[in-house]
């Protein structure tokens, strides 16, 4: 595959924050691609979306909880190149939002410590991000 058959992949990912200064995780479902690996909750952008619109959206569609535009802050963003495509993902910190979260597309969703974030298998383009989060918390 040349450069010009590759397309970009725009995804959106939020580190969702507990009152603890906990990150949520979820687990790729059996099925998808990087099934078992740990990532930040988000989801492709969608043709007319903006990437919080996608946050938005997906949070309440995968892990059931609700939150605004305003409470989505910027923090990086991690581009990879996978052998089909590169991925563009940037990451939201999101600190205030409602509801409970849990895994509603029947993927494993666990709340993890900064400094425990290595222990859990990630793809590729999330592990960049892991410093990030820890400088932050």
């Amino acid at each position: 595959m040349t450069m010009a058959d590759r397309s970009i992949l725009l995804v959106a990912a939020c580190a969702l924050l507990d009152a603890d200064g906990r990150i949520l995780l979820a687990q790729r479902p059996e099925g998808k691609s990087l099934a078992g690996l740990w990532e930040f909750p988000g989801g492709k952008v969608e043709k007319g979306e903006t990437p919080e619109e996608t946050l938005v959206r997906e949070l309440q569609e995968e892990i059931g909880v609700t939150t605004k535009i305003a409470c989505l802050a910027p923090l990086t963003f991690a581009s990879h190149t996978y052998e089909t495509f590169h991925l563009l993902m940037p990451l939201y910190v999101c600190r205030r939002y409602e509801g409970i979260a849990h895994g509603r597309e029947g993927q494993a969703i666990k709340w993890v410590r900064p400094e425990d974030l290595r222990n859990y298998p990630m793809p590729p383009a999330d592990e960049p991000l892991i410093p990030f989060l820890q400088d932050l918390l």
